[in-house]
């Protein structure tokens, strides 16, 4: 790693990962098993289940050896939830998976490392590999954009939620998840640390894997006409922390440079 200081396994930070589980049963078990996979000294690992139907606390149970704090209560929607489960971490790096998603083989390790060798950096963004529902890799897979408040206001940034980690003293710092916020609450989350300055840095490296099916939140109905609601709302701070968002014509020729720029095409075959 390079860095101005020198990493040993003792000088490691510190890593909280939590995960919402909510009726995924037939995805769940996968998703604890990436986790438990890496578990290690200094590492621990939360579930927070709302109140599943399906069998995925009888799952959970059955695993609780895997699971440092399994919170059973109820919420008020998954932002709550995983304000409960960081209320509960002690780690000095955060990071989340959702349910049906995996952690990559080998991305606790790797995140410690980055984190331990880059004492300035405050949020991390890597990549992520793209699975089907039998957790098949596809050829595809995703970077990172590197983090722009405006660009993401626009809809011109794209982060990979489960590839992306950060320092707990951020996360306090702009008070966790928005718990309103039931449409995009990661990436308001990283809008908020942006606006309160956190330095965010990308890797390449595959770090998450985000699964592709029928039933997930984005293909809801209604679900584009509350994003679009939701972008409103992340102008308005912006507006309110004196930052002008891009006009309707700006954003138009960007969201045109953005689907034709190649390198973020190329770049994806770059990810290991």
């Amino acid at each position: 790693m390079r860095g101005s200081h020198v990493v040993t396994p003792a000088s490691l930070p510190t890593l909280s990962i939590v995960s919402l589980s909510f009726n995924q049963a037939r995805f769940l078990a996968d998703c604890v098993d990436s986790v438990a996979a890496q578990k290690a000294e200094g590492v621990e690992y939360i579930v927070v289940d709302p109140g599943s139907s399906d069998g995925s606390r009888e799952i959970l149970q059955g695993r609780i050896q895997d699971i440092d704090s399994l919170i059973l209560e109820p919420d008020n929607g998954p932002a709550d939830g995983l304000n409960r489960g960081f209320s509960r971490a002690t780690g000095e790096l955060f990071g989340y998976i959702n349910a049906d998603d995996r952690l990559a083989p080998g991305a606790i390790r790797f995140v410690r490392g980055y984190f331990a060798s880059h004492p300035s950096v405050d949020v991390l963004c890597g990549s992520l590999r793209i699975i089907d529902e039998h957790g098949r890799s596809s050829i595809r897979a995703r970077t990172s954009d590197r983090f722009d408040v405006r660009r993401y206001a626009a809809r011109l940034c794209n982060i990979a939620q489960q590839a992306t980690f950060f320092r707990r003293r951020a996360f306090d710092l702009v008070g966790g998840f928005n718990p309103g916020n039931r449409v995009a609450w990661d990436g308001e989350l990283l809008a908020d640390l942006a606006l309160a300055h956190a330095r965010f840095a990308n890797v390449r490296k595959v770090l998450g894997e985000f699964r592709v099916y029928r039933g997930t939140i984005s293909s809801s109905e209604g679900y584009l006409a509350k994003l679009d609601t939701y972008y409103l709302g992340v102008e308005k701070k912006l507006r309110d922390r004196g930052i002008e968002p891009y006009t309707p014509t700006a954003r138009t020729l960007g969201k045109l440079a953005y689907k034709l720029n190649l390198w973020r095409y190329a770049e994806c075959l770059l990810v290991r």
